[in-house]
């Protein structure tokens, strides 16, 4: 009778088995978020594109186009995915997020950093490049500020939900202006309206190689951030573990190759060629 026992039990067991195997199965095939994209054979991102290098217009052939470095990006993750369609969808930044849990797109790509906030409505890939948060004044106001104290009483802009939003909220005696739009901004700081501009790093080099008459980097201010807090990552809904899992692929991929560094110096070269 004891054989009768343990034959129950190795039963029992084994149903017990097959029925993991079979829910992890159903699990995985839930997440269809690559198979969608291949189905309807394009990748279809969101991005606020006034954030060169990472997206900016231009107009070729009589129309405008956005390009950058997040669109070679997309274009290589869409390789990977399977598709060679790539569409991008300019709108304002702040309402990236939203409309990205409204499935108006399959991910964001518009220099986007990690925050906690944003980490409890969507998931972030891993960085895909390095630079930190600096202050875009006016030429003429390159050495004017000692220290982060010595911004008491200045009125600094910052793109709306953006972290440079966050840092400028965190300084003492700031008076902070947020917009949708960094163009906007840059040009407020040119005519005086503005004293500075928080900005991530490559985009104020941007501007003052674009315009070196016009913009500078503030010297002697820092800010102190993470790089956690600090570098752009791709942005998809918390469902799409599938998809997450091919853009942090090909980020890997595009690092150890060095294909990051030359897509983003590219970006770089058409964004001062554009301007001048």
């Amino acid at each position: 009778m004891a054989w009768k026992k343990w034959l129950k039990m190795l039963m029992v067991a084994a149903l017990v088995v097959m029925g993991a195997v079979s829910l992890a199965g159903c699990s995985s095939s839930s997440d269809s978020s690559v198979q969608d994209i291949k189905k309807k054979g394009e990748l279809v991102v969101g991005t606020s594109a006034d954030y060169p290098p990472y997206e900016f217009q231009i107009v070729k052939n009589g129309k405008q186009q956005i390009v950058g470095y997040d669109v070679e990006l997309a274009h290589l993750i869409a390789k990977n995915i399977g598709v060679k369609k790539v569409k991008f969808v300019n709108i304002a930044f702040p309402s990236l997020i939203s409309e990205l849990q409204n499935k108006k797109f399959d991910m964001v790509m518009a220099g986007m950093v990690w925050t906690k906030e944003r980490a409890k409505a969507v998931s972030f890939s891993s960085t895909y490049h390095h630079g930190g948060q600096v202050l875009l004044v006016s030429k003429a106001d390159e050495n004017k500020y000692s220290g982060i104290s010595a911004l008491k009483g200045a009125t600094l802009g910052a793109q709306q939900s953006s972290e440079q939003e966050t840092i400028g909220k965190s300084l003492s005696g700031v008076k902070l202006v947020t917009e949708s739009s960094i163009t906007t901004l840059s040009q407020e700081v040119k005519a005086g309206t503005l004293d500075g501009l928080i900005l991530a790093q490559t985009s104020a080099d941007a501007f003052v190689a674009e315009h070196p008459n016009d913009y500078a980097i503030a010297k002697n201010i820092t800010f102190k951030i993470s790089a956690k807090t600090s570098d752009p990552r791709v942005v998809v809904r918390k469902s799409d573990k599938a998809l997450l899992k091919v853009v942090n692929k090909t980020i890997k991929d595009a690092k150890k190759s060095g294909e990051l560094d030359k897509l983003f110096k590219e970006a770089q070269k058409l964004q001062y060629s554009n301007n001048q």
